[in-house]
């Protein structure tokens, strides 16, 4: 069952958001050549912490961490370790925060150091690509029509877009209906309403689309060792558009990009 959010309660799940976009922007500046995905971890852990909230992953289904650390051909759901980032990585961080009875949960993709340019264009499609699903959350439309959006942007640059792993409602529970694909048919699913809070999150591969599981029971693989990137937000409809409680702008302003991605999906003052 879907379970549409108050105004009140939506500005409870920005808080929430704006936790993980902070934790994401003090990160940015610490992700580089050398560093072990556990210490950033740690640094996160504490972050959040000091900042009023919970980690929302820490504990969740015996997840053992507060992010997910996912480099290269990881797609999502790795478990941070000892082991340096090179020059040359990318690494997926999906972050989740719990404060007030609500998550936040939202994920960037970082370069690390000097990236080749043809997986510059994966993170640059695949951020692009979130936005194009966005702008599909819209009175009028349905669930089908975000996943098309993001299949029919991605796949025409000959990207694989994951199948077994969906976006979602996001709330009181960091998991809630309706699930979000990131391929679908257009006005296929269920209508999109006002107060609906998504948590919107393309993961699309360099190569195959095709997936495999590591034995840790959590790390999930490009079948073809080729890399992934993810990107997601949070993202609320109101007045029947689409409308951001998460951000990248704390990323931004650490590393000193200009960007304007985000406006027309801003709060309204």
């Amino acid at each position: 069952m879907v379970l549409l959010k108050t105004p009140a309660e939506i500005e409870l799940l920005r808080e929430a958001a704006l936790i993980v976009s902070k934790t994401l922007g003090m990160l940015a500046s610490e992700i580089k050549p050398g560093v072990s995905t556990l210490y950033l971890d740690k640094l996160a852990e504490e972050f959040i912490r000091d900042h009023g909230a919970e980690p929302g992953f820490l504990g969740m289904y015996d997840f053992p961490n507060s992010l997910c650390m996912s480099p290269n051909a990881q797609v999502v759901h790795g478990i941070p370790n000892d082991k340096p980032l090179e020059n040359g990585d990318i690494i997926s961080v999906d972050c989740g925060s719990y404060i007030n009875g609500y998550y936040g949960d939202h994920a960037y993709t970082f370069e690390v150091g000097e990236v080749a340019p043809e997986v510059k264009d994966l993170l640059r499609i695949t951020k692009e690509s979130l936005y194009e699903g966005i702008r599909a959350f819209k009175k009028g439309n349905r669930i089908g029509d975000i996943g098309h959006a993001i299949q029919h942007y991605t796949e025409q640059y000959g990207y694989g877009v994951v199948r077994e792993l969906v976006g979602h409602g996001v709330g009181k529970d960091m998991h809630e209906d309706p699930q979000v694909p990131n391929y679908g048919k257009p006005g296929r699913g269920k209508k999109i309403k006002e107060g609906m809070v998504l948590a919107i999150e393309p993961m699309i591969n360099m190569g195959t689309k095709n997936i495999i599981q590591m034995p840790d029971g959590w790390t999930i693989l490009t079948q073809d060792g080729k890399p992934s990137a993810h990107f997601e937000h949070d993202v609320a409809l109101v007045d029947g558009k689409p409308q951001l409680l998460s951000t990248f702008d704390y990323i931004y302003e650490a590393l000193g990009i200009q960007s304007d991605e985000e406006d027309e999906f801003r709060k309204k003052e």
